[in-house]
Order: C-alpha cells, then sequence, then structure tokens
C-alpha cells in the first residue's frame, strides 16, 4: 500500500537542506574570496589594479546567474556594513560612490550575466567570450560613473578607467576561464 505520499514521506528532508547550505557556503566563500582579492592591490588613481575581477567571472561561472549575483551582492553588503572589504581595507556606503564605485556595482550584474551565458558548459572560446562579456560590463558601467561623477573628459575617462587595465584584466580574463574550463570538466557548477 504505496503511494506518492508515502513516497515523499520516505524521501530524506536533510538532502535539500544539505543543498541549501552548501549553496550558501559557496556564495559566501566566493564573497569572501572577493573581498580577499581586493586586499591584492596595486595603489593607483582613481582605480586601483586588484584581483576582484577575476573572482567575478569565477563566480558567475561556478555559480550560475543567481548565485552569482548574490555572492557579488553579499560582498557589497558586508562592505557597506562596515566589513573593510573594499580595495585599500576601505569600507562604508560611501565607496560606492567614490571612483570605483561603478565598477563595485557592476559585479552582480557581470556575475549574473556569465552565469546567465554559462548555463550549459561549452567551449573554452565560448567561456572566454562569456568572461569578456562580463569585463565589459565592469567596464562600461564604472567608466560611465567614473565619467559622470569624478573626471568629467572622455579622453582621460578612456585612459585611465579602461586602457590602463587592458593587459591586467586580459590576463585575469585568460586565468580564469582556463580556470573555469578544466576545473568544469569535473564540476561545472559549484554546489
Amino acid at each position: 500500500m504505496s503511494n506518492s505520499s508515502d513516497v515523499a514521506v520516505d524521501k530524506p528532508i536533510s538532502q535539500s537542506g544539505k543543498r541549501v547550505l552548501a549553496q550558501a557556503l559557496w556564495i559566501a566563500g566566493f564573497a569572501a574570496a572577493t573581498a580577499l582579492s581586493a586586499r591584492l592591490e596595486i595603489p593607483h588613481d582613481p582605480v586601483p589594479f586588484t584581483l576582484q575581477t577575476m573572482v567575478v567571472l569565477l563566480a558567475g561561472a561556478f555559480l550560475g546567474a543567481r548565485n552569482g549575483a548574490v555572492s557579488q551582492l553579499l560582498y557589497l553588503g558586508a562592505g557597506i556594513l562596515g566589513a573593510p572589504e573594499f580595495a585599500g581595507g576601505a569600507f562604508g556606503a560611501a565607496r560606492l560612490v567614490g571612483p570605483t564605485g561603478g565598477y563595485l556595482i557592476a559585479f552582480p550584474l557581470a556575475a549574473a550575466a556569465i552565469g546567465y551565458l554559462l548555463r550549459e558548459r561549452l567551449s573554452l572560446v565560448w567561456t572566454l567570450t562569456a568572461m569578456v562579456s562580463g569585463l565589459v560590463i565592469i567596464f562600461a558601467v564604472g567608466m560611465a560613473h567614473l565619467y559622470v561623477f569624478y573626471l568629467h573628459d572622455g579622453n582621460r575617462t578612456f585612459t585611465s578607467g579602461f586602457l590602463l587595465f587592458t593587459w591586467w584584466d586580459l590576463l585575469k580574463v585568460s586565468a580564469a576561464a582556463m580556470t573555469y574550463h578544466e576545473v568544469g570538466k569535473k564540476w561545472p557548477r559549484l554546489p
């Protein structure tokens, strides 16, 4: 005398709880990794060199659109609430209206876009394309913010908000794409 309700009762409830816990841990882990990568900085005015974008790219790839974006929102939220997570150990909402604010605000958007584009594991070329798309989002929002609120000069914004970082970001996007492509063979999504 077994029916569908008996099957549901026999099914372990802890499986979904384990899945939620695993997702929460990976989200928190990528938020923490973003914070750590901000501390590895080469100071430069108005925008420093950091490893943050590499972690954002990997968060979107490994966690997917929703969880990747949530990891970056958690990173931003903790920094706004006072955790010294931003470059140079900075914290607070003022950082989001500072010169780097547009770049930071774009992190969840970029992670979501990458996760969306990599819904299915595809080739290295597609992975690279998806990650470059994420970088384009970060640079577009970051440069727009930098231009409107700080520099008011298109050439200077382009030079100091994008051109200066191209070599650095080409290294990071290549490393992130290769990492995801290789690790993703076994674990395309975490968890």
